[in-house]
């Protein structure tokens, strides 16, 4: 009898969490070598600096989704790919089991800056009533892209924003707010932005090559490219009401939607500059309340906001109306640099990355790099969801506009064969371990990009993501309730620990 007691205690004890030492699988993944995994264990002592520190009892912000755009280019590229190829790359992006494991999409009314060519739902100038508002166009180009990922996702999340306007909407008459030789809008409307003659946006604000320097924008738009008018602002909103309901019966749910797309890029590819009076205008008068009484299901946010100019976006968030209305605030871009102090100052707000970086075409290494540092540094700083932008791409991912920009994933158009970019990996790190309800509970970045760490508590498990970013070998430590997880990161390298 006694004996048996003391086997059964030896058996309690082993099952007892912290009984034993805990059991770390680390992946890592660099240039040259992908996805190594490999074993650890906790230590009772730190090796290098403690750079986090969670003692179990953290409230941390609760992560809620991962996902992608989609696009006509993006459409385009994945046609080049055999349909084994496209499925593999899809059940790896949305599956449940595959890699990314994305769960929403991103879709926008009108075309993007990576459509084919500027088209929009309605081209019939005065078409308040919307008889000729149609989605035809994405029936052929983007909808079989968003059921291609269906296929695999069956619960798919679409949240949607304009670019632009159709062009009857606006005060130019055109998709664009600056022209340049890949567009055609007349050039002496070029004042408008500024309302002073010859004042343009300086080119160097657009070149989109990787972190801008400084304030974005320089020089804030002098007024609304959208027509200030009743009858163009409440048509506008009975348009996004009119865009959920035809692709609810495709099939596609929009569950989140947004007024506009970076209003604070003015720019010769589909865009729309607003002021702060305007956008409280259309969001609190029309596009909230037509919201409301036509899909109470759908969220409204506001966004997307890719300024640093914290001041203006204070204008905007601060009026209590449309705190009442939105759900949270899209961030992108240079909208990063204020996450802390916004996080503050709106506490009861949620916040989203709308857009990851969009890069420069190189689909290198250095890329993925950035990319592995933006996803720790929007997440470490409470975003609760996260949408990349292109997927895929072909070549250098040339658009209509002259941009060349990055992909998780590149087509070679003359091999019709597909490559995974470093980015895809970025993603991966994260996205393959933390799914929706896990809390992010510490962050180190700020104090040192070059080696940023997130650490996750997720069940019964804690996930910690690492970068290192230098030409030697970096030892960090983060302590986790009592014990250390001792991170050794190859130098350039991108790694994530799961401690059971």
């Amino acid at each position: 009898m006694k004996r048996t007691a003391i086997t059964l205690s030896l058996l309690i004890a082993m099952c007892t969490p912290h009984a034993h030492a805990q059991g770390v699988t680390k992946y890592t993944t660099t240039e040259n070598t992908t996805w190594a995994q490999s074993k650890t264990t906790l230590s009772t002592k730190a090796v290098g600096r403690t750079v986090c520190a969670v003692n179990g009892t953290e409230q941390g912000v609760v992560f809620r989704a991962w996902g992608t755009t989609f696009n006509e280019l993006d459409w385009d590229a994945f046609n080049m790919l055999s349909r084994q190829d496209q499925d593999e790359l899809m059940h790896g992006i949305f599956a449940p089991d595959g890699d990314l494991r994305f769960t929403h999409g991103r879709v926008s009314m009108n075309a993007n800056d990576y459509a084919r060519s500027w088209y929009s739902c309605d081209d019939v100038p005065g078409d308040f009533m919307l008889h000729h508002f149609n989605i035809e166009r994405d029936k052929r180009n983007i909808i079989p892209l968003a059921r291609a990922a269906q296929k695999y996702q069956p619960a798919l999340q679409l949240f949607m924003s304009p670019w632009s306007p159709p062009a009857w909407m606006k005060i130019n008459h055109d998709y664009p707010v600056s022209p340049n030789r890949y567009n055609t809008m007349d050039e002496r409307q070029a004042y408008l932005l500024y309302m002073e003659q010859d004042a343009q946006p300086d080119p160097d604000e657009m070149k989109l090559l990787g972190e801008r320097e400084g304030v974005f924008p320089r020089r804030l738009a002098s007024q609304d490219f959208f027509i200030q008018d009743p009858r163009y602002l409440q048509s506008y909103a009975d348009m996004f009401c009119r865009f959920i309901d035809l692709y609810a019966e495709q099939g596609l749910p929009i569950t989140k939607v947004m007024y506009q797309n970076e209003a604070y890029s003015y720019t010769p590819y589909p865009g729309c500059a607003w002021t702060a009076e305007g956008t409280l205008r259309f969001n609190n008068d029309y596009l909230a309340p037509t919201l409301k009484k036509r899909h109470p299901e759908v969220e409204l946010w506001i966004g997307t906001f890719n300024t640093n100019r914290l001041d203006y976006v204070e204008k905007i968030l601060d009026d209590a109306t449309l705190q009442s209305n939105v759900k949270g605030i899209g961030t992108q871009w240079e909208c990063r640099d204020n996450l802390p102090q916004m996080r503050q100052r709106y506490p009861n707000l949620r916040f989203m990355v709308s857009e990851s970086e969009c890069g420069n075409g190189s689909m290198d290494w250095k890329a993925g790099e950035h990319t592995f540092l933006l996803l720790s540094d929007n997440i470490g700083n409470g975003c609760d969801e996260y949408y990349n932008w292109n997927f895929i791409l072909a070549d250098n991912g040339q658009s209509t506009w002259g941009w060349t920009q990055n992909a998780l994933v590149q087509v070679d158009s003359k091999t019709r064969k597909m490559r995974l970019t470093a980015e895809y990996y970025a993603y991966k790190h994260f996205s393959h371990f933390i799914n929706p309800g896990a809390e992010m509970v510490a962050y180190s970045g700020r104090e040192d990009s070059k080696t940023p760490v997130v650490v996750f508590h997720q069940g019964r498990q804690y996930i910690v993501t690492a970068g290192n970013f230098t030409d030697t070998e970096a030892q960090m430590s983060v302590k986790l309730k009592d014990k250390h997880l001792n991170i050794v990161a190859p130098p350039h390298s991108f790694n994530t620990y799961v401690v059971i």
